[in-house]
């Protein structure tokens, strides 16, 4: 690599994941640009939740590299643990705990300084502040999804992966975890991965698009050049072109 040219936050070269006979993650290649912003796709067992865990240094490749924020994973991950995170509605925090407790637990993990003043703010930036106090297992799915990206957020991540960010919630509220995500992503110059099932907001927010099946990336381009060369007016119908094998659009046509 060029020294005038920054490393990537993730590289990921030839990566693959066989569990006994099964092959979760098929020699897969990509790199993610520091502060960029990419949409991971694909359906059911496509291997997205295996790359994502290999990504965090949870599970390790049968064969492939992995570099995160320079760091080989998962050998290396403990010098950057700290500066990555994880958010996703299905993973879900101690109910008996209120939300300050949850926070102030991995605020300690992650090693965060002046942690009351941390939680405070962002609290206040995630409109949590007269939540704080209550228990996490009686919020509504709308303020456990706020509290679970508080929890992301905790440390001030270089690295964000996000699972779902969105999943069951209400439009007006999803549009504002969106907006969040964005302006985090503006202000910190920090890289995010997105996988999700919500091509509207995919196409909204990343800037580019990984499409995997069967464990192999099928495409890889920006929202507008792959509906371009699909010949598809939305992300879905593309997605929908991948999934059932039917090629592109534009060159089936030609």
């Amino acid at each position: 690599m060029d020294a005038r040219t920054p490393e990537p936050a993730v590289a990921v070269d030839r990566l693959a994941k066989v569990y006994k006979t099964a092959t979760a993650v098929d020699g897969i290649s990509f790199s993610l640009p520091a502060g960029s912003i990419t949409g991971l796709l694909g359906g059911n067992g496509a291997g997205k939740t295996t790359t994502i865990a290999m990504l965090m240094g949870l599970v390790s490749p049968t064969s492939g590299t992995i570099r995160v924020l320079g760091a080989a994973m998962p050998r290396q991950r403990y010098r950057v643990l700290a500066r990555m995170n994880f958010e996703s509605p299905y993973v879900e925090m101690p109910m008996r705990l209120t939300i300050r407790q949850n926070l102030n637990v991995f605020g300690r993990l992650y090693g965060v300084d002046a942690l009351g003043e941390r939680i405070a703010r962002i609290a206040s930036e995630l409109e949590l502040t007269d939540l704080l106090d209550r228990p996490t297992g009686k919020l509504s799915a709308g303020q456990k999804t706020r509290v679970s990206l508080a929890k992301a957020l905790i440390n001030t991540p270089d690295l964000l992966l996000l699972d779902e960010p969105t999943a069951s919630l209400d439009p007006d509220t999803a549009d504002w975890v969106r907006a969040r995500l964005e302006r985090y992503r503006h202000e910190h110059g920090a890289t995010l991965l997105i996988a999700s099932h919500n091509m509207a907001e995919v196409e909204r927010m990343c800037e580019r698009v990984i499409i995997m099946k069967t464990g192999r990336i099928e495409d890889d381009d920006t929202p507008a050049n792959l509906l371009k060369r699909y010949g598809r007016s939305t992300l879905e119908d593309v997605f929908l072109d991948v999934a059932r094998s039917r090629g592109h659009a534009a060159e089936t046509a030609s």
